[in-house]
C-alpha cells in the first residue's frame, strides 16, 4: 500500500513515517475500527482511556460478478463494491472468466452485471461461465439471493439479451431474486446508480447488520486526486491536436488520418491496448435537417443540443414505438430501422413535433472509442489515434460517421478534442517479454499493434512479433508502411503478412492469409504465442475465429470439437485476446 499520510499532515516527520508503517499493514476492518474509535474519542473530549474493542459486527458477504467486453460492467462492479462496503457488507468483485456457476451457487448474496455483445453474444471472457450456466447440468441456486443488472445497446435487436437470460436462468434454478432486473442502454450511469442503491438497500434490510449498537464506518483510503482528477466521460480533457497526417492515398476509397494529441497536464496514463473515448459533436448540417423535418427550425437552444448532446443518427426499435405513440401513427416494423436514421423517421411524421417530443425521442450522444496507436514509452505526453472517415449510402441517402467525420472534417491542427481514458486490462502485451505474439489487425485494427510494437521496442522485449495486416489496395491503403518496413529491417517485426482485398480478381482477406500460413501459425501457438485480433466484430472477427478453428483441426489432425476445445484452452490461458467493435 502506498503511504497513507501526506507529508503535510500535522505530525513530526518521524511520526508520519511510523504511522504509515503501522497503517500500511492493517486490514480494512482494522482501519475502520481505528477510525471509529478515534472519532468517538474526539467526540468525548479526547480524555477517556482506551477501552477494549467490541467484537466486530458480522458483515454479510456479497459477491459481485461481472461480464464485460468494454469495461463498463467492471466499472459498475467497482461502484457496487464501494457502495456495499459503506453499508457494512463484505464485498468481493469477480470476473466471470475467473468464476464458475458452482462457485456462484455457493454464494449467499450475488449481484451480477452482464453486458451483451453484438447480436446477443456474451462477452468473450464470460463465454465459459455463460455456457456452463445454461447447460443441463448447471447447479441449483436455492441458497442464493441474486439481482441482475444488464447492459446493452438498443440499436441491436437482442438488446440486453445476456443479462435477461442469466436473470431467467438463475430464477429457474431456484435462486431468490432480490429485485427485478434492470436493462440499461448506452446512457446507463444514472439508471444503474439508482438500481444499485435501491438493490443494496433492499438486501441490507434482509441480511444487513442487525446489531443497531454496532456501527460500521467505511473509509476510502484513496489519496487526494487519485480518482477525481482523472478525466471522465462527464468531464473530459481538451487535448490539442498537434499533428494530423493523411495516411491513405489520394485515390483510396478510405479516408484515414493519423492524429497526434497532446495529453500534457491531463493525468491520462494509458497503456498499449487502451482506448481514448472521444466526446464528438454531430454535423451541424444534419442537425438543421433534423430540425426542419421535425418542424422546429429556428430554435437555437434546441439546435445546440442536437449538435452537442443528443444522438441524431442511431435509430432503434424502441424509438419507432415511442414515435408512433407520440404521433398517433401506426408503428413501423422493427426491420424498417435497419440502415435508416432519425431523420428518415421524422420525415414520416404527419405534422410538426414539439420540442419535448423530439428531445424525449432522442438518446444521449454517446462517446466513440479509438484504440491508442502509441506507447507512452515512445511518445511521452502524447496519444496517437488512427481515424478512418465513415461514409456510405443507404436508402438513397448519403450517411456519415459521427466522430470520424467530426475529427477529419471539422477539426484541424491546433484545435482540441474532448477525450478520456477507457482502460482495457484484458488486451495487454504478455508480462513475459520473451513470449512471441501474433497480431491480426486489418484497416484501423492495426492501431493498438503499432502501440504494442513501440512498447516492445522501448522495453527491449525479445519475443518474436508477427503482424497480419489487411486493407483494400497496396498502393493507397498500406497504413504505417514505412514504419513497418523499418521494424522489419531492425528485426523488431519478425514477420509481416499482408492481404489487400482489391488488388486481384478474387478478394483476399486476413483470414485467407492466416490459412495460407497455417503451418507456421500452428507452430507459433504451440510455442506459446499470444494471438491478438482487433477490428470489425461483425465479419472479420468471426471469419478469423472460424479460420483459427480450421487451422487447429487441420494442423492438429483433430475434429471440430477437439479444435474448439484447444482454442478455448488457449483463450483461458490468456493467449487469445480480441478487441473488436
Amino acid at each position: 500500500m502506498p503511504p497513507i499520510l501526506p507529508t503535510t499532515a500535522p505530525f513530526a516527520e518521524e511520526h508520519i513515517a511510523a504511522l504509515n508503517r503501522v497503517i500500511s499493514v492493517t486490514t480494512p476492518e482494522q482501519r475502520a475500527w481505528l477510525s471509529g474509535y478515534l472519532a468517538g474519542l474526539q467526540a468525548a473530549g479526547g480524555s477517556q482511556a482506551a477501552v477494549p474493542a467490541a467484537p466486530p459486527a458480522k458483515r454479510a458477504p456479497l459477491t459481485i460478478l461481472f461480464g464485460t467486453e468494454s469495461g463498463n460492467s467492471e466499472a459498475l462492479a467497482a461502484q457496487v463494491r464501494k457502495a456495499s462496503a459503506k453499508l457494512g457488507f463484505a464485498p468481493k468483485v469477480v470476473d466471470m472468466a475467473d468464476f464458475t456457476p458452482a462457485q456462484a451457487a455457493a454464494t449467499e448474496n450475488l449481484v451480477i452485471i452482464a453486458a451483451t455483445w453484438g447480436e446477443g453474444d456474451p462477452p468473450q471472457r464470460a463465454v465459459d461461465f455463460y455456457e456452463a450456466l445454461m447447460a443441463d447440468d448447471a447447479p441449483r441456486f436455492e441458497k442464493t439471493r441474486f439481482a441482475v443488472l444488464a447492459l446493452g445497446d438498443r440499436a441491436y435487436a437482442q438488446y440486453c439479451e445476456i443479462g435477461r437470460k442469466i436473470d431467467e436462468r438463475l430464477a429457474a434454478l431456484g435462486g431468490n431474486r432480490i429485485t427485478d432486473r434492470i436493462d440499461c442502454d448506452l446512457d446507463y450511469e444514472t439508471p444503474a446508480t439508482g438500481w444499485i442503491n435501491s438493490t443494496l438497500e433492499r438486501l441490507n434490510a434482509e441480511v444487513g447488520v442487525k446489531d443497531v449498537g454496532a456501527s460500521i464506518i467505511h473509509v476510502d483510503f484513496a489519496r487526494p486526486g487519485q480518482e477525481s482528477d482523472a478525466p471522465t466521460r462527464a468531464h473530459p480533457f481538451a487535448a490539442e491536436i498537434t499533428e494530423s497526417i493523411r495516411l491513405s492515398g489520394s485515390r483510396s476509397t478510405s479516408d484515414t488520418l493519423h492524429v497526434t494529441l497532446s495529453l500534457e497536464g491531463s493525468g491520462i496514463a494509458y497503456e498499449p491496448g487502451d482506448s481514448l473515448g472521444v466526446v464528438a459533436s454531430n454535423n451541424p448540417i444534419l442537425a438543421d435537417a433534423v430540425l426542419k423535418a421535425a418542424g422546429l427550425s429556428g430554435d437555437d437552444t434546441l439546435r445546440a443540443s442536437l449538435i452537442e448532446r443528443l444522438d441524431i443518427t442511431t435509430l432503434t426499435h424502441k424509438q419507432l414505438e415511442d414515435f408512433a405513440r407520440e404521433t398517433g401513427t401506426k408503428p413501423l416494423p422493427a426491420e424498417w430501422a435497419t440502415g435508416r436514421r432519425i431523420i428518415d423517421l421524422l420525415e414520416t411524421a404527419p405534422g410538426a413535433l414539439t420540442v419535448a417530443q423530439l428531445t424525449t425521442l432522442l438518446r444521449p450522444l454517446a462517446p466513440r472509442y479509438y484504440s491508442v496507436a502509441s506507447s507512452r514509452k515512445a511518445v511521452g505526453e502524447e496519444a496517437h489515434l488512427l481515424v478512418a472517415g465513415l461514409r456510405y449510402t443507404s436508402h438513397g441517402r448519403e450517411r456519415e460517421g459521427v466522430a470520424s467525420l467530426d475529427i477529419i472534417e471539422r477539426h484541424r491542427e491546433g484545435d482540441s478534442l474532448k477525450v478520456f481514458l477507457r482502460t482495457n486490462p484484458h488486451f495487454r502485451l504478455p508480462a513475459d517479454n520473451d513470449r512471441p505474439i501474433i497480431m491480426v489487425g486489418p484497416g484501423t485494427g492495426v492501431a493498438p499493434f503499432r502501440g504494442f510494437l513501440q512498447e516492445r521496442e522501448a522495453t527491449g522485449a525479445t519475443g518474436r512479433n508477427w503482424l497480419v495486416f489487411g486493407h483494400r489496395n497496396y498502393t493507397h491503403d498500406f497504413l504505417y508502411q514505412l514504419e513497418l518496413q523499418d521494424w522489419i529491417q531492425s528485426k523488431l517485426l519478425t514477420r509481416l503478412d499482408v492481404a489487400f482485398s482489391r488488388d486481384q480478381p478474387e478478394k483476399r482477406y486476413v483470414q485467407n492469409t492466416l490459412w495460407d500460413a497455417r503451418s507456421d501459425l500452428y507452430a507459433w501457438l504451440k510455442d506459446g504465442a499470444a494471438l491478438y485480433v482487433c477490428g470489425d466484430a461483425n465479419a472479420m472477427a468471426k471469419d478469423v475465429h472460424a479460420t483459427l478453428l480450421r487451422i487447429l483441426a487441420d494442423q492438429g489432425k483433430q475434429d471440430e470439437v477437439a479444435a474448439k476445445a484447444e482454442l478455448d484452452a488457449i483463450r483461458r490461458d490468456g493467449r487469445y485476446l480480441r478487441d473488436v467493435y
